[in-house]
Formats: structure tokens, sequence, C-alpha cells
């Protein structure tokens, strides 16, 4: 092994330089959390395969963060617009917690929405007039307007959502699907995350909610970025050629060996695998982030903002090439839907960004067949209040968090179209229909990716952790 060491290093640096230059580009790529596992895996450990026959083979989250208010998308409340400017009733809000932003308001006054709504489709689902292009696929759709949450504040509601817990540490949904489905394209992460370069800032995004928690690295969620390099440290240092790196994967290979056979630690394999993936994503990542070989009529479809990489439009683009390449879960962030003023403007303007390639993604799935075992989701962490946070003015006025009640949508992957789960009260503060946990979503999502929620489980510090932790039920009227 020494003598293979120096052929490779003909400068003879010592062992440990060598390792380290490795880690600076495929090491470091490798997903630095695989080197911090200190999990001890049992047997059976790794991708197991789904429980049953699946329904969707692979996702696509498209994640509002901030909040997008359901009054203006999907849960319209004619008697907000009638009584607008009245105060929230006594009997309606009974005694429920309120942010610090809101809670010390003498008056919390009724906000009807500023836009309108229509039915749309053979279904006749009411959205807002801000989304005519999601209108126009809402046959394709499933509307829950009953989604409830535990969290009132963005960081623990973001975090709940993308890892079923409130705390940080736990991993992420994506890292959690590819553990159970394992790699389809070794080429290619399992799990990519995508973030919108032309989204308002409002709220910060941290790689934990892609992270793998106590799961082995390899099912770390993998950032795309827009530019020449989509993924951070995975080009050559600069004198270092491709047939120089394959030779060191090569040489780091045989090290690993030679220590797992001295350790037997099954987190060994999987560094040698990240490493080799790596190796291999620098031939496949170039080719699946460059967007310029789609015909004119895919950027119609999306809309001329997707020729600009990183943008949402893009990113929907990028997601379905990532999607038909085999990857299983992929993670569009986009956001900017905090609005606790200059709602009409603002809001006005998330669903100019995102509304043409929303829908164009849900169209181009299914055009390619690829829908009908693709589970497309869309929505935010929480929903906004009835009330107007702070003074009510004509274009000034805000909604606050709420967590009790708000909308989402659910489509393909066997998902019932064309069809609204769940119901609100008329002041749309409280769920009276339907009632759809953050656990029961998770505990859908993998029933239609062909897991038993209970089943899906990792056993870490002597219990087993599953994303539902120990709630969650499969809500099957959103079954087809």
């Amino acid at each position: 092994m020494r003598n293979a060491f120096h052929a490779l290093d003909p400068a003879g640096r010592a062992r440990r330089a060598f390792l380290g230059n490795a880690s600076m580009g495929l090491g470091a790529l490798a997903l630095r959390s695989l080197l911090g596992s200190t999990h001890a895996p049992t047997a059976g450990d790794g991708a197991k395969g789904p429980h049953f026959a699946p329904r969707a083979k692979r996702v696509v989250y498209l994640f509002q963060a901030g909040g997008p208010s359901p009054f203006e998308t999907f849960d319209p409340k004619p008697l907000l617009r009638e009584r607008h400017g009245q105060p929230l009733p006594d009997s309606v809000r009974k005694g429920q917690r309120l942010t610090g932003m809101s809670g010390n308001q003498a008056i919390l006054p009724l906000a009807g929405s500023f836009t309108t709504f229509q039915p749309h489709g053979q279904s006749q689902i009411e959205v807002s007039a801000l989304l005519p292009h999601t209108a126009a696929v809402v046959d394709r759709l499933c509307v829950v307007r009953s989604l409830h949450t535990e969290a009132i504040n963005h960081d623990p509601a973001i975090t709940f959502f993308c890892t079923g817990s409130q705390t940080s540490g736990r991993p992420a949904m994506g890292a959690w699907a590819a553990y159970g489905l394992g790699a389809e394209n070794r080429d290619l992460p399992t799990f990519v995350v995508l973030v919108s370069k032309d989204a308002s800032r409002d709220q910060p995004l941290y790689a934990r909610l892609w992270g793998t928690g106590f799961l082995p690295g390899e099912h770390q969620g993998v950032q795309f970025r827009p530019g020449a390099s989509p993924v951070l440290f995975l080009d050559n240092p600069e004198g270092v050629s491709r047939a120089q790196r394959q030779a060191q994967v090569e040489a780091l290979a045989a090290l690993h060996q030679d220590q797992q056979q001295h350790e037997g630690d099954a987190a060994i394999a999987a560094r040698q695998a990240q490493a080799e993936l790596a190796f291999r994503m620098q031939a496949s990542v170039p080719e699946v982030a460059d967007l310029r070989s789609e015909p004119d009529e895919v950027f119609r479809l999306y809309g001329e903002h997707a020729r600009d990489p990183g943008t949402y439009a893009a990113n929907c683009l990028l997601a379905r090439r990532l999607l038909e390449r085999g990857v299983r879960f992929v993670q569009l962030f986009h956001q900017g839907w905090d609005q606790h003023g200059n709602l009409p403007n603002d809001l006005t303007r998330q669903c100019q960004q995102t509304d043409q390639a929303t829908a164009a993604l849900v169209t181009d799935l299914a055009r390619r067949g690829l829908l009908d075992d693709t589970l497309v989701v869309w929505g935010g962490e929480f929903g906004r209040t009835a009330y107007c946070q702070g003074k009510l003015e004509a274009t000034n006025y805000g909604r606050d968090h709420h967590p009790r009640c708000f909308s989402m949508w659910l489509a393909g992957g066997g998902v019932r179209a064309g069809h609204v789960h769940g119901a609100t009260d008329d002041f749309g503060y409280n769920i009276i229909d339907g009632a759809v946990h953050v656990h029961d979503l998770h505990a859908t999502m993998l029933h239609l990716l062909g897991f038993d929620h209970e089943k899906l489980v990792w056993r870490f510090q002597g219990r087993d952790y599953r994303l539902t932790d120990v709630h969650g039920k499969v809500v099957r009227q959103l079954l087809a």
C-alpha cells in the first residue's frame, strides 16, 4: 500500500497530507456531515425498499417559506369581506395564543381578501385570481384546506415540516425518503435541494432543513446553486486532472478497505461511496444543470425567467430534469411569503414569481408520463390570520402567523385529483372538518412512496426514531 501511495504522489507527501488534500475536493463534497456520523449500523441498515407497492417513486416538494395566506390563494372567505374592519369575535378565537407581534393589539380587525376567487375546471374548485396558471391545472390537484401545526414561529414551524420535529437535529423528510428508497441513478444524489435566488429573504433557511441528523450522511440533501459550479467543492483544484482525481479515489478506496478490515465500521464504506459519487457527479451535474438544451417551447411553458439559472422558474425546470434522471426527492425553497405588512403588493409579487412555473411543472410532468408516479407538494409552514396585524389600511396591511388552519395542495403519485379536503369555519380561524396534522401529511407522503410510516425507523441512542415520531396517520381521503 505504501508503494502504491508513493507511485501516485511523486512529491512524497505524507499519508496524512494526502488524505487531507483529498478531503478538500471530494471529501468536502462528500457531504461532510457523513464524517461526523457516530451511529453504529445494525443488520438491515441502509436502503430497505418499499414495504408495499408504491404509488409514487419520487417527490418534488415546492416549499413556499414564510406562510402563504390561504385567504388569497385557496380558501375563500366571503364573510371576512362582509365584516372587513370589525373585530374578531372572542367566540371564534377561543383564547388561542397569538404571536408577540399582534398579541398586544387591543382590537384584532378582520381583513377581507383584496383579491377574488372563481371556480375552475370540471372540479369547480375555487382558486384565487392571483393564481391563474395554477387554476388552469386545478383538476390535477388535491387541495387541503385543513392543515394545522403546533408551531407559531418560523424556525420551529419550518423545521417541523422539514424534519417532523420542532427542534433541530432530526433527519429531513428527503433524507428519510432517500434512506428508504435508495438511489435510482448512481451518478446523481438521491436528495437535491434548490433555493430561489429571486425570492425575498424575509426568513432564513438553514442547511439542517435538508440534513441527515442521525441517518448516514449519504442521505444528505445536496444543494444545487446557480452558476458554473452547481455543487460546492465538486470541481478539481487547479492543477489536478480528472485522471489524477480518479487515481486518488482508487487509492482512497484501498485505504478504506484496509480500515474496514480492522474496524468493521459500515460508515467507512459509506464514506467511500460518497467519494465515488462525487467523482461521478463531476460529469453528471454540469449536464443536468445546463438548461440551454431545452427547446424554446419549454421556456414558454415555464416562463422566460426559466432561462435565468437559480430563479424559481429555472429551479422548477431543473427539478423536472432531476426527477426524470432518477433523483428521488427534490425540494425547492422559495422565501418571501411572510407578509406582516404590505400584503396586497408583496403577495401579488410572490404569486407572479411562482404561479406559472408551478403549474408548468405539473403540466410538464404529466405530458412526459411522470406525474402518475411523482408526488408534487406545494405549501408553507403555517397560514395567516383572518385579522389584520397592526392598523388596517388600504394597501399597507398584513396578516400575522396562524398555525390553527391553512391550505396546501398535492398532485400526482396516487393523490385524489380534483378534490378539496377539509374545511375551516367562516372566519378561516378554526378547522371544522378533516383536520390534517403535519405528522399526518408525512405519514401520507410515506404511504404513497410505499412505506408504513411506523416501520421506516432508525435506531439511535437506544430507541427507534421515525419521521412521524410517535404520531401520525395516513389521510386516506387524499388518496385516489
